[in-house]
């Protein structure tokens, strides 16, 4: 039987050092284990047939002689398919005539599908078979493994008792290794598997140190070129991740951007305001000119409210209804439909006298008709294009257009810390301080439409313990207990009056949350945070509920 492929190595007991001997003796351990393993490889017998021709005669012979095999046969899955071929062949064709008979026939097909399982258990005993005879030889070859490992770190360590200077940094360290492993390899190969003498020993280990040794030196005299080249590398590598991150958070803005910018032109945009802003002016000279244009009544009584639009809602229910972009032509009937819903013009006369004529005007606002002309998807579009002004605040200054919107910062305000101690009032602010900076949404009720001021109240108690639904202003002032202003707490609730021209006067029309400190969280224009000292809210305030 051969011996290990990797040897013992052997030093005088002068070279080993105490610190040294600890490396030694696992290099001995990893032999003593190789060669325990190498032992239990199997000593098979191999016939070995060789032709040889007679010298006296000429005629050819054929001899049987034998020799011992320390590895088993070549065992790869080409050779295994050609040994079996034949076998799968009849195999394949059993199969097939009982398939072919086990269409028609339950029990053959029976006897195939057992046949197929017998097989399949054959298959898997052969497997184990042979994993189990291969065995000893992988075993063999994990301990030569460890054995080589820790024969080089025995001369990695000898290199470096003997040479202090060769110690360094890992990357010295690692290629110091690497010339080594390279010369025990070379030394085994040229050694013929025989032990290892001390001077093949030291020469392994001088190689490998003159090596490594003009490696450390080539290093240390550049070492500032080196840290100038690590330092580039470290730049752009930063440089890539954050170009990396960076182009994630643009795609991202740009996203974003894209879905709040109008689609259309800036010339569509101002061509499609001065259309409607042109129906407008046909309607205001019809009343001016009313009595001359319908004549027949000595009096004329008028009911009129004002005449005037917001250009931004009136762009973003376009982009909400036609996110590709519009022609004037194209959206001729919308304006018409929009301009329908929001002016209502009616006369009546006087059944007495036949002679006194009333004429109303009703001015619905536009901003109100979004809820009613788009559905929920489109609706949220609107809220993104009156959130941002559809990226175009410049599109309509004011004093060209005064009814235009104007984007603002909302009101922020920090609510003292003692306020939160209230488990019940953290709860409704954390969730209510999440929409701040959403534009107001007639209707709205949710974070998908955004809110106007009562689906902004009924969402955030809805959504911090209670279960009221969608209530308006009075339904929520309803539900409450009136509490004194003087008595009032965060977490109530604050209710407004006449802040627009409702059926009922009697009757609250604008809510929010009370926080403390004079200061209320509402959905104005936008969502944002509101002192109630100001001459508005006073001239409007209502009353403070206390919610069940």
């Amino acid at each position: 039987m051969k011996k290990a492929k990797n040897p013992r190595l052997q030093f005088a007991d002068k070279e080993l050092n105490p610190s040294l001997k600890k490396h030694y003796y696992r290099a001995e351990k990893a032999a003593d284990k190789a060669e325990t393993a190498h032992k239990k490889i199997p000593k098979d017998r191999r016939k070995i047939k060789r032709q040889m021709a007679d010298q006296s005669t000429g005629i050819a012979k054929k001899r049987l002689r034998f020799e011992n095999a320390d590895k088993p046969a070549p065992s790869s899955k080409l050779s295994h398919a050609i040994r079996e071929a034949p076998a799968f062949t009849l195999s394949s064709q059993v199969h097939g005539k009982l398939q072919e008979a086990g269409q028609d026939n339950i029990g053959v097909e029976s006897a195939d599908s057992m046949l197929q399982t017998v097989e399949s258990g054959g298959h898997l005993l052969e497997s184990a078979y042979h994993t189990h005879k291969l065995k000893p030889y992988r075993a063999s070859a994990r301990a030569e493994h460890r054995l080589e490992k820790a024969n080089v770190n025995l001369l990695y360590q000898k290199l470096i008792q003997e040479n202090p200077q060769f110690a360094g940094n890992p990357i010295s360290k690692w290629r110091q290794k690497r010339a080594i492993q390279k010369q025990y390899a070379a030394a085994v190969r040229s050694s013929q598997n025989t032990a290892f003498t001390a001077e093949s020993t030291a020469r392994a280990a001088k190689e490998a140190a003159e090596y490594s040794g003009k490696i450390t030196v080539f290093f240390y005299n550049n070492k500032k070129s080196f840290l100038v080249i690590i330092a580039l590398f470290l730049m752009v590598a930063f440089l890539l991740s954050c170009v990396s991150s960076c182009t994630v958070l643009v795609q991202g803005g740009l996203s974003v951007l894209s879905s709040s910018t109008y689609p259309a032109s800036d010339s569509i945009l101002l061509e499609t305001e001065a259309a409607y802003a042109e129906m407008e002016a046909d309607l205001q000279y019809e009343l001016d000119n009313y009595e001359t244009l319908h004549d027949g009544y000595s009096e004329y009584i008028y009911h009129l409210d004002s005449i005037g639009h917001d250009p931004h809602v009136l762009l973003s229910i376009l982009s909400a209804l036609y996110p590709g972009g519009w022609t004037l032509e194209s959206v001729q009937e919308t304006l018409e439909m929009l301009f329908e819903k929001q002016y209502s013009l009616t006369e009546s006369v006087d059944e007495e006298t036949g002679i006194i004529c009333t004429v109303t005007l009703k001015n619905a606002d536009l901003s109100r008709l979004p809820v009613y002309v788009l559905n929920e998807d489109q609706l949220g579009a609107y809220s993104r294009y009156m959130k941002n002004l559809g990226n175009r605040m410049d599109l309509f200054p004011q004093d060209e257009y005064p009814n235009a919107s104007k984007k603002e910062d909302y009101m922020d305000y920090d609510v003292p810390p003692e306020a939160l101690e209230d488990e019940v009032f953290a709860a409704m602010l954390k969730e209510a301080e999440k929409y701040l900076g959403m534009p107001y949404v007639w209707g709205g009720s949710s974070p998908a439409t955004s809110f106007d001021c009562s689906g902004y109240v009924s969402w955030v108690i809805n959504h911090s313990g209670w279960n009221v639904g969608r209530l308006g202003a009075k339904a929520l002032c309803n539900l409450c207990t009136p509490v004194s202003p003087a008595n009032a707490r965060p977490g109530d609730l604050v209710f407004f009056i006449n802040t627009y021209d409702a059926p009922d006067p009697n009757a609250p029309t604008h809510c929010g949350i009370y926080v403390g400190n004079q200061k209320m969280i509402h959905c104005g224009a936008p969502i944002s945070y509101a002192d109630l000292n100001s001459s508005y809210w006073r001239n409007h305030f209502y009353c403070f509920g206390r919610l069940p």
